[in-house]
């Protein structure tokens, strides 16, 4: 998940020149040693593992969402709305788990979740559970990976104006129009399959009818309360995502076949978790992508002696991350190299 994680525009998708890069990827990867029959309890989906994290958090949402609505007009409102923005914003990591089908052993419910955390981060669901595929096929290679974050060398304004959603979020809301309106670029052709693309469609117009209907209320309301709501959030709350999404990769290894040289795991507190879905575990993620958020940290416990060390927290990443990217403006070919183990 990306993390992230914001289509790079200037990153172009795999296309069908070469059909067997993909499979050939794939077969190459890194992967770690672990028992089958450990692996097999690990991959078990669960209902109930995945409602303890979704039940709170749509709790939360809906009860920071009330008390923001009841603090309109006073100061309040500021704290109020930032807590209910970040918890919003935190369906960015949630459409991503869903994507790979993992959280829930009930499809329906999983699909359910699915499309409300795609609607809630302005990322149409039949699109990015496609696009997202090929995140894992081709992780941080350079030209085919459409979800690198950081370019090379790094630009730094959109890194910044990421954390109120203004590349992304903005990028993700024109496509939307454009799918609404049935026109679909080169790059979605490639990747989309053709039984997809009028549910894409359909899909992209209930988002924009949502969207209107919001701001018809707010117009009929005489209030921009009702906006404060529905897809704002990803603007005004999004800086918690950004600030942990930034750490799946920034800085990393570009074209190798090792996760381990260009994913990250950083520790952090028990709120970051629950919030990111345990998306902190991103190299156990990218490792074995089927294994449910839930089991991710019995995951980490079972290979970690074939990995990195996981970063003891998010500071420690930033600061080995930044001095990297900056380093990155003038020098492309610079990365952080990591320490893998010996076999």
């Amino acid at each position: 998940m990306s993390s992230t994680s914001a289509v790079d525009s200037a990153a172009t998708p795999p296309g069908p020149a070469d059909p067997s890069f993909g499979a050939r990827i794939a077969e190459q990867w890194y992967q770690p040693r672990i028992p089958r029959a450990v692996l097999k309890e690990l991959m078990k989906r669960d209902d109930a593992a995945g409602l303890r994290n979704f039940a709170p958090w749509l709790v939360l949402l809906v009860s920071s969402g009330a008390v923001a609505a009841f603090a309109w007009g006073t100061w309040w409102a500021v704290p109020a709305f930032f807590v209910y923005g970040t918890i919003y914003s935190s369906s960015d990591a949630r459409w991503h788990e869903l994507s790979h089908g993992t959280p829930f052993k009930t499809r329906w419910i999983n699909d359910a979740f699915y499309h409300l955390s795609s609607f809630m981060t302005i990322r149409e669901g039949y699109w990015w559970r496609w696009s997202h595929a090929r995140h894992h096929t081709h992780t941080y290679f350079q030209t085919r990976d459409p979800e690198i974050q950081v370019t090379r060398p790094t630009k730094v304004l959109p890194i910044i104006a990421d954390f109120i959603g203004l590349v992304g979020c903005t990028i993700e809301i024109k496509k939307i129009v454009r799918h609404a309106f049935g026109r679909i670029d080169a790059a979605t052709d490639a990747f989309l399959p053709a039984s997809e693309k009028p549910k894409m469609i359909w899909s992209c117009r209930i988002y924009l009818a949502v969207v209107i209907g919001t701001i018809a209320l707010a117009i009929a309301m005489r209030s921009v309360l009702p906006l404060m709501f529905v897809w704002t959030p990803r603007f005004y709350g999004g800086w918690l995502h950004q600030l942990l999404g930034l750490m799946q990769h920034a800085g990393l290894a570009v074209n190798v076949k090792d996760h381990r040289l260009n994913t990250r795991t950083v520790h952090t507190n028990f709120v970051f978790r629950f919030l990111y879905l345990n998306m902190n575990y991103h190299l156990e993620h990218h490792l074995l992508p089927m294994v449910p958020f839930h089991a991710l940290p019995r995951l980490h416990e079972a290979i970690k002696d074939q990995l990195p060390p996981a970063y003891p927290s998010v500071y420690a990443a930033y600061r080995e991350m930044v001095p990297a990217l900056w380093k990155q403006r003038k020098d492309p070919a610079h990365v952080i190299q990591r320490i893998v183990p010996s076999p």
